[in-house]
């Protein structure tokens, strides 16, 4: 929910920080309008895109959908309980072999 109200108040804030950047009372406030600028949302999208491109290599061996990596082991941050749900998920499909119990008197 704080993203939500984050999203909802964003566009008043920049109104209200941009018409705090326009009064030229104080002298700092100068100062202010070289730090803080403002960049519109496409611009970060595409930032975002060129970044996606040189990503780094380390993590990206991992399955979206088992989350397990090259050597098939799970993320740190996952609990037991949900590797055993995971592993169950994923060996339901196999058959395992049945094997004969031999003879039966």
């Amino acid at each position: 929910m704080r993203a939500e109200k984050r999203k909802k108040n964003a566009p008043k804030e920049l109104a209200r920080l941009q018409s705090i950047l326009k009064t030229n009372s104080d002298v700092l406030m100068d100062e202010v309008k070289d730090i803080a600028t403002i960049v519109s949302a496409e611009k970060i999208k595409e930032k975002k895109d060129l970044n996606e491109e040189s990503k780094m290599d380390t993590d990206t061996k991992r399955n979206q959908k088992t989350l397990l990596d090259q050597h098939g082991q799970y993320p740190v941050w996952m609990n037991p309980r949900q590797r055993k749900k995971l592993k169950t998920k994923r060996t339901k499909g196999k058959n395992k072999p049945k094997v004969s119990k031999g003879l039966a008197w």
